[in-house]
């Protein structure tokens, strides 16, 4: 399997002229390229497709006086930003016509000089060492914060918009099977709490985005009030920059160190599917859904269940996990998100709200068993058919009730 190993990089100030050079050779060819597709469409004739781009953008550019600067960067960057643009436009056109399934690609659009940039090598344009060789760049000091498993196939620089640089590389892995444990687990997510797992236990999210608000609103009110184009509205962005790539790297960190913990000690992992694109539309808890990282750590327990042989659960979105008993199976009907506990009317089990939907999820995941050994079969309800008074730890509760 292919992954991605990124590693932080220090040029020093001809190599940051150069970067920047290359950077927006890349950005305009781009931009030439998406702007000559758009002038066939209007004009309804077929895309022209990788080659012809590339030999109209790159080559027969170069040799004009408006292109001529191309040719002071390496080729090989262009022509990756050539092939990036046709496979953004061939996902577009799968997805228009069904072919592509999931969410709808949107259309290419036209890159800025003000956000991040990047810039794609092929292996005929860099070379790995002590430190990063570039092609019409130099060598780079690379901080090698673990070895690369292999050779890698391409390598991506981008620059952020808080100024730092940045070299991904595509390198082929081997699957690291962890030792096989019995262990299963539901996890329930959350605002309040981030993630409430089966057992009882409540993982608290370090929630950088609303530890950082008054900051936050502070340098944007100084950066609204500076002149544009000036010299100070140029340094008061940077320091917006860096404060929302400090809040990305806290939460990132954290996510990462969670779903590694939880990969390596269960087995079986079973979460719910949030619909996340549509619970950020509400404007009263966006912000605080957005600062949490839900799609993101599932994308990351997913990857690394894959990595490391773990099996993960997804269950359905509508699954009443919330309303259902996880002792003897009484559905209770919806409760106010307000309530955090409450008592079972058939059982007489307390449960906290969190942890009873865990178990409930765990169970959903078909990969374990409730307290009185129920498992899960299929998609059938959660609610049980039948309620066996001798086989519940709720055996006195229901001969009190009788």
């Amino acid at each position: 399997m292919k992954q991605r190993y990124r590693y932080r990089i220090y040029p020093n100030e001809g190599q940051v002229i150069r970067l920047a050079q290359m950077f927006g050779c890349s950005r305009v060819v781009w931009n030439d390229a998406l702007a000559e597709c758009q002038r066939l469409y209007r004009q309804r004739e077929k895309y022209p497709g990788f080659a012809v781009l590339a030999k109209q953008m790159i080559t027969e550019a170069k040799r004009t006086v408006e292109r001529s600067w191309l040719a002071d960067v390496s080729v090989v960057p262009l022509q990756q930003s050539v092939r990036a643009l046709d496979v953004a436009f061939r996902n577009f056109f799968n997805s228009v016509t069904g072919k592509r399934k999931g969410p709808k690609v949107r259309h290419p659009r036209f890159k800025s000089r003000k956000s991040a940039q990047s810039a794609e090598f092929t292996q005929r344009g860099f070379k790995v060492g002590s430190k990063l060789y570039l092609a019409k760049i130099g060598s780079i000091k690379v901080q090698w914060s673990r070895k690369l498993p292999s050779e890698p196939s391409t390598v991506t620089v981008t620059r952020d918009a808080s100024g730092r640089y940045f070299a991904s590389f595509v390198v082929d892995v081997e699957p690291e099977l962890l030792p096989w444990n019995d262990k299963a687990i539901g996890i329930d997510l959350g605002i309040s709490t981030f993630a409430t797992l089966d057992n009882g236990t409540k993982v608290e999210a370090p929630k950088p985005l609303k530890r950082s608000l008054k900051k936050l609103a502070r340098l944007q009110k100084a950066l609204s009030r500076c002149e544009k184009s000036s010299n100070r509205r140029a340094k008061a962005k940077l320091k917006v920059a860096k404060l929302h790539a400090r809040i990305k790297d806290v939460r990132t960190d954290f996510l990462h160190k969670l779903s590694t913990r939880l990969i390596r000690e269960n087995q079986s992992i079973s979460i719910e599917d949030l619909n996340v694109s549509g619970m950020v539309k509400n404007r009263s808890l966006a912000k605080a859904i957005s600062d949490l990282g839900w799609r993101q750590f599932r994308t990351m327990l997913e990857a690394k269940a894959e990595m490391y042989g773990r099996d993960i659960a997804v269950i359905n979105r509508w699954e009443p996990t919330s309303q259902t008993c996880s002792c003897c199976g009484h559905r209770a009907g919806r409760k106010k998100l307000s309530i955090r506990e409450w008592q079972c009317l058939n059982c007489g089990s307390l449960h906290d709200r969190d942890v009873n939907a865990a178990k409930n999820i765990r169970v959903a995941g078909g990969q374990s068993e409730t307290i009185n050994e129920r498992r899960r079969t299929g998609k059938t309800s959660l609610l049980a058919q039948s309620v066996d008074a001798f086989s519940q730890p709720c055996e006195v509760q229901l001969t009190l009730r009788f």
